[in-house]
């Protein structure tokens, strides 16, 4: 792809380029994306087998530290965390809770009762137990997810796990596709209003301008595949069984680091939940 094809405006920075350096302290964006995936693995692996509340609160807040300190979020990232995460935990804890067999929980305290339905504390426990659980595999994956790049992570494919080029490259060549169409989307709605198309209110009006920009987003985005297959043809992709990687994401002592002490930190979490319920 070329820089050409690149949006400008919002979607304007290159995702090809080196990730900026967010200082010191903030050393996540600095690790190797599988490093980052590796780490949280086995956590989330015990998150989905352990029924213990006590666990999926002590990696939430393990992942969150992480976030905290070691990762640039923006705003928009910090309220989804400290805000959003909580508050549909708690919905959950409820929604859940409401599914809960009430005989196996009966020997609980009543928390509240409508009509002959009684909610006890044993269905809110278990629903919390269930949304903690389902929190904490989401914060953990977002330690990869908010401070890796896509291109890094294929890179990292590619030069760690030996996935073949041609796959992990065409995959990212297509998942570039999608900030490109939202790009020739937003072309296309400004058209729609210099020519006054997008006039009128209502679901009516809504689904008009929206079929609207089907066929135009379409030949778009038929162009910009053209572009793409042409841009790989003339640089012979595919034509041998490696390639030479302009950027290199190495895997490196502090990558181990974090892996060793991430997993150590898992297994400290277990152990303790388990001597607390003995």
């Amino acid at each position: 792809m070329t820089r050409a094809a690149l949006p400008t405006g919002r979607l304007a920075r290159d995702p090809y380029a080196d990730a900026p350096d967010h200082g010191p302290l903030r050393f996540l964006h600095r690790l190797n994306p599988l490093a980052k995936i590796a780490g949280p693995l086995p956590a989330m692996v015990v998150l989905v087998v352990s029924t213990d509340p006590g666990i999926p609160i002590a990696l939430i807040v393990l992942a969150l530290v992480l976030l905290l300190v070691g990762a640039h979020l923006s705003g928009r990232a910090l309220v989804g965390l400290l805000v959003v995460v909580p508050l549909a935990t708690a919905v959950l804890s409820v929604s859940l809770g409401l599914w809960t067999d009430a005989s196996r929980v009966d020997t609980t305290p009543v928390l509240f009762q409508v009509g002959d339905y009684r909610f006890y504390a044993g269905s809110l426990l278990v629903g919390a137990t269930t949304a903690l659980r389902l929190a904490g595999i989401l914060t953990l994956a977002l330690i990869a997810g908010l401070t890796s790049t896509g291109p890094d992570l294929v890179r990292a494919l590619v030069q760690q796990l030996h996935v073949p080029y041609r796959v992990g490259y065409t995959a990212l060549a297509a998942y570039r596709f999608v900030p490109r169409f939202a790009h020739e989307l937003e072309v296309i709605r400004q058209a729609h209003r210099v020519r006054g198309m997008s006039a009128g209110r209502g679901p009516i009006a809504a689904v008009r301008r929206a079929v609207g920009t089907v066929v135009p987003l379409l030949a778009g985005g038929i162009r910009h595949a053209e572009r793409v297959a042409l841009a790989m043809d003339s640089r012979a992709f595919g034509a041998s069984p490696t390639r030479t990687e302009r950027h290199l994401v190495p895997f490196r002592a502090r990558d181990w680091v974090f892996l060793a002490a991430f997993w150590l930190a898992t297994i400290v979490i277990v152990v303790a939940a388990y001597w607390a319920s003995e």
